[in-house]
């Protein structure tokens, strides 16, 4: 059996596994899944129009004879019409002769009650009055002509399309209400109208009279108004499944056949077991998950009358190519326990790291995969698979047919965590530190391998997922804004421009101190003053966002200030360090975090030049080194990014995403709503 990709489990003797990820970039597994009919780097391909309506409810009612037959248990004898009819039918030499009869009629084929019920004959009954008939014949011709009919009814030709007969006849005997013709009536009725006018006959004048009524005229908008909707196409459903058992090479076998609209996808994929090729993975939002008839570990013995074991994916993914509307599958079905059906639950995370299938050689199903980036929100449908989950990009749903694959957030830690030990051992160690670094290593190895027994290990350590949920903030609560960013790249100045454009709606929290008031200072209003032993005792319980000691005395922004300007009904403003937003995060203030990026070094020369200032190239490359760095380690606890190439600009989209949270829900931790 071929492996289509890891299987996420990493145990502590790990040197194989370290040099499969070495040689992952080099050499991709050459065995994988194959999605067949799937869009994307396969191509979108069209799917060829479905049966008509109508040979759909000729196959119904045949079925519906079928069992009816099976059920009766025995066959019906023919009355005495049908003998009557036959011998008729016997007396009538062939016209074409017996390779090509035509018949005059259809009555022995269809036999009608009083009562004009559809009764069919089988093509037993029509050999057995054959046979009944011949004893009564006298002359030599028509026993010769009955002879010849008997070779012909015998023939598997005949048989088969006699039976087409029957189902067709079926339905065109079947009482329906009458169809319209037209759905424009009243507009032949006007035409009708212009005629007769210059009729010079009584009638004429008659005619256009009744047709000029009131009552007529109403009649014939509402024939139009009903024959509008009757010859209306009849819309196709989105797939039509059929299933039943058969036998195959003497092993018990399932028929499955789907057919699927033009616009959704099969959404399986295949892989190889020796000379089988078996159904790998089901994927959300084809017709295949659709149907519930195909079933992961299926084997796959023919589609469409096409003998498939023995072919390679690859080969099985050309074939579908070229096959279109209904397929039909012979299968084995799986011998695996098929779980219970249960409801899924779509889980809403926030990507932490940017994904590319094409770069991954461990996606089981590239042409399956899910590019994303970070902070892009995912909506997984499917974590069957706890190493690839199913999920669908926000904005996506409705131009995405299938789910794509994503790794799992497990097997994305485990992976960066072998990375990441890979890399440390190609570092070089440093003199006199040999065993120390040995040791702390090997603990490491212990804290990060256990990750799926007991998630024992800083999650935080390697950012994979975060789930998230919607919301709409309070229009008493607000959010409180906060802006991040390197110093010179505008954030105080944007912060103090909100302040200052719109009073009622702004606010900054008051800081604390554990200086001594001043005679100009308002307590309350520019500090809180507390005693140096209160604010020690305050930052040990938590009760501050960030602080520092500047001469001796602490400051800092405590989380009951911000609090107190939510519950005034205005929006808090806060410039904090990336250090504080840990802390920040986890209280229940629900913070909104933009960064201010700065623009490329020749823009940011220029902004500060506005400013009075002159800077360094290499002030200005630790700048945007800064940022670089703040956006790594903490961009996923950012909501926004602005880039300041113009501070106008940058304060029109400030103000813009500000205005969103009073009328756009926002995606949100789920450990906030909780």
């Amino acid at each position: 059996m071929t492996t289509s990709h890891v299987n996420g489990h990493v145990t502590e003797d790990s040197d194989s596994e370290k040099q499969r990820a070495e040689r992952s970039s080099e050499e991709p597994p050459k065995h994988r899944e194959m999605a067949v009919d799937c869009p994307g780097d396969l191509g979108s391909r069209a799917m060829p129009i479905r049966r008509s309506a109508q040979l759909e409810r000729i196959r119904q009612q045949q079925e519906d004879i079928r069992r009816r037959r099976e059920e009766e248990g025995k066959k019906q004898d023919l009355d005495v019409n049908s003998s009557l009819r036959l011998k008729k039918l016997a007396q009538i030499p062939p016209k074409i002769g017996i390779d090509n009869p035509i018949f005059d009629t259809e009555e022995a084929l269809i036999l009608e009650s009083p009562h004009h019920a559809v009764k069919i004959l089988e093509v037993e009954d029509l050999l057995s009055s054959l046979k009944d008939i011949q004893h009564t014949l006298v002359d030599s011709q028509s026993q010769e002509d009955l002879h010849l009919l008997l070779q012909l009814v015998q023939n598997v030709d005949f048989q088969n399309a006699f039976k087409v007969h029957n189902a067709v006849a079926v339905h065109m005997n079947k009482t329906s209400p009458p169809y319209p013709l037209h759905p424009n009536a009243q507009e032949l009725t006007q035409e009708v109208q212009q005629i007769l006018k210059l009729s010079h006959q009584k009638d004429g004048h008659e005619l256009n009279a009744l047709l000029s009524t009131p009552h007529i005229q109403a009649l014939f908008l509402a024939h139009d108004k009903v024959a509008e909707q009757e010859m209306m196409l009849e819309p196709a459903t989105e797939e039509q499944v059929y299933e039943n058992f058969g036998h195959y090479g003497g092993e018990t076998v399932k028929i499955v056949r789907i057919e699927k609209s033009r616009d959704i996808p099969l959404g399986a994929t295949v892989r190889n077991e020796h000379d089988s090729v078996i159904i790998s993975r089901i994927v959300k939002g084809g017709a295949a998950e659709k149907s519930g008839l195909l079933h992961e570990g299926d084997e796959v013995l023919e589609i469409n009358g096409m003998e498939i074991r023995g072919k390679d994916v690859n080969e099985v993914f050309e074939l579908l190519a070229d096959m279109h509307g209904t397929l039909s599958f012979v299968l084995i079905p799986s011998q695996q326990a098929k779980p219970p059906p249960t409801k899924e639950t779509v889980v809403h995370v926030k990507a932490h790291f940017d994904y590319d299938p094409s770069d991954d050689p461990y996606v089981p199903c590239r042409e399956l995969g899910l590019s994303f980036q970070k902070g892009d929100i995912l909506h997984v449908i499917s974590q069957d698979d706890p190493n690839w989950w199913q999920a669908y990009r926000d904005g996506d749903e409705d131009n995405q047919p299938l789910a794509g694959l994503v790794p799992g957030k497990s097997f994305q830690q485990q992976r960066e965590a072998m990375k990441q030990t890979i890399e440390e051992d190609k570092e070089p160690e440093k003199s006199g530190k040999l065993w120390c670094a040995k040791k702390n290593k090997k603990k490491r190895k212990k804290l990060l391998y256990n990750a799926n027994k007991n998630d024992d290990y800083d999650n935080e350590e390697i950012l994979t997922y975060e789930e998230m949920s919607l919301y709409h903030q309070p229009a008493n609560r607000k959010r409180p804004i906060v802006l991040i960013g390197p110093q010179n790249c505008g954030q105080n100045e944007l912060r103090l421009r909100l302040m200052n454009s719109e009073a009622d709606r702004f606010a900054a929290a008051v800081p604390h101190t554990s200086r001594s008031r001043r005679d100009h200072e308002v307590a309350g209003r520019d500090y809180h003053f507390v005693s140096r032993q209160t604010f020690e005792a305050d930052i040990a319980t938590g009760k501050f966002i960030e602080y520092g000691e500047f001469e001796k005395n602490i400051y800092g922004t405590g989380i009951d200030s911000v609090r107190q300007v939510i519950n005034s009904g205005k929006i808090c403003l806060l410039s904090l360090h990336t250090q504080s937003l840990k802390m920040l995060r986890n209280s229940d203030l629900k913070p909104y975090i933009i960064f201010i990026a700065p623009p490329s070094q020749e823009r940011l020369r220029a902004l500060l030049a506005k400013d009075g200032k002159n800077p360094k190239p290499e002030e200005l490359r630790e700048i945007i080194e800064k940022a670089r760095e703040m956006e790594q380690n903490n961009g996923h606890y950012f909501d926004s990014a602005i880039v300041n190439t113009d501070l106008e600009k940058a304060f029109q989209e400030l103000v813009r995403l500000i205005d969103k949270l009073d009328t756009e829900p926002q995606w949100v931790p789920s450990s906030w709503l909780r």
